[in-house]
């Protein structure tokens, strides 16, 4: 797979686009808080953010609800344990 992930000005237009605080788009892309969310939107070395965090945050921005729970309900099933907000 080929990959590069999108830049810090990419990550703050979609933040400003959907309106979301920093915490809320922690939540959306499923990492640990608002602070770390902002690694991916400046600094003096911004991060990179993996494949599988920006599927993940895609997902749950291009998947109906039900859509979303099918995948939810596939992890279940393979053995994993998760709740969404």
């Amino acid at each position: 797979m080929k990959y590069t992930s999108p830049g810090p000005e990419a990550f703050q237009r979609l933040k400003d686009s959907l309106g979301r605080t920093g915490e809320q788009m922690a939540d959306l892309f499923g990492v640990a808080g608002g602070q770390q969310w902002r690694k991916y939107t400046g600094g003096a070395e911004p991060r990179e953010m993996s494949p599988q965090i920006m599927f993940f945050g895609a997902a749950r921005l291009a998947l109906t609800p039900d859509e979303l729970e099918r995948v939810l309900a596939k992890m279940r099933e393979i053995g994993a344990e998760i709740e969404l907000d």
